[in-house]
């Protein structure tokens, strides 16, 4: 990884979509600060499309497509996006999967979630579970006493043994059922809504993250970009991202927004 102090000026004037995880990427111990959510807004103001990607639940991805300043969101992991016409005042759903498939996965998923309550012992269903279409959640660090890495490895056995989707975020560990993951659905959402085919044209195109959650994404983009505190997963991460920030969490992000908005403005 280089430092984002290196990253091309020619380079960070073409991009026109910035996507961004959010947990430990825009927020700082579960906070989002003033700096991060005015990066967000200044990107947007510029004229970038700005799309949070997040393993978040539908419930809290409903708010942030209608309240923040983003031109949309992708969350639980890959499952849907949210996409909220301010002119019409109309929210647009979509779904990786229809409502009845949902449905049979939430049943096969609670059953995983009993299991792995009984079998590592201070794995919690995350708090957030209530507001989730399609996923579940397991919580190993943020509202419980953080687990050791075996622990969470056997979380994501589990997963696995049950032919489940797992992937390690900073907080959780999030499972699913099906071939869609954040970097399918970011690429249906910019191509329906946008046009945008980042195969066509990656240039166009960065995101920024900070764990192996958002390897998907790392691997689709024209350029990817961690912040500081990305490296606390190295070892975990393929593949990691191109460049990296000087600061942790929403201060690397704001960092990062500034570099690419000092380019733009020098256009």
């Amino acid at each position: 990884m280089k430092p984002l102090a290196e990253f091309p000026e020619a380079a960070a004037r073409q991009i026109r979509f910035v996507l961004c995880d959010i947990d430990d990427t825009l927020t700082d111990k579960g906070r989002l600060s003033a700096r991060a959510y005015t990066a967000l807004e200044q990107l947007k103001d510029t004229g970038l499309k700005v799309v949070p990607v997040t393993g978040r639940p539908a419930g809290w991805c409903d708010l942030i497509a209608r309240q923040w300043p983003v031109d949309g969101v992708v969350g639980e992991n890959g499952a849907f996006y949210f996409h909220y016409d301010q002119a019409k005042r109309h929210m647009h759903r979509r779904f990786w999967h229809d409502l009845e498939t949902r449905r049979r996965h939430r049943f096969q998923l609670d059953a995983l979630a009993g299991r792995i309550i009984r079998e590592v012992p201070g794995s919690a269903v995350a708090a957030d579970q209530l507001y989730r279409e399609s996923d579940l959640a397991i919580d190993y660090c943020e509202d419980v006493p953080p687990l050791n890495p075996p622990a969470v490895a056997r979380i994501v056995d589990i997963f696995h043994e049950a032919d489940a989707k797992a992937k390690v975020s900073s907080i959780h560990v999030n499972s699913w059922f099906g071939e869609n993951d954040k970097s399918t659905m970011s690429r249906a959402f910019l191509k329906e809504v946008f046009g945008y085919d980042i195969a066509a044209q990656p240039e166009l195109s960065v995101f920024v993250g900070d764990s192996p959650n958002d390897c998907p994404m790392f691997e689709a983009v024209g350029h990817a970009i961690g912040v500081a505190n990305v490296r606390e997963f190295i070892d975990q991460l393929a593949p990691p991202p191109q460049w990296i920030a000087q600061y942790r969490g929403g201060r690397g992000f704001a960092e990062i927004a500034g570099h690419l908005l000092a380019a733009h403005r020098r256009r």
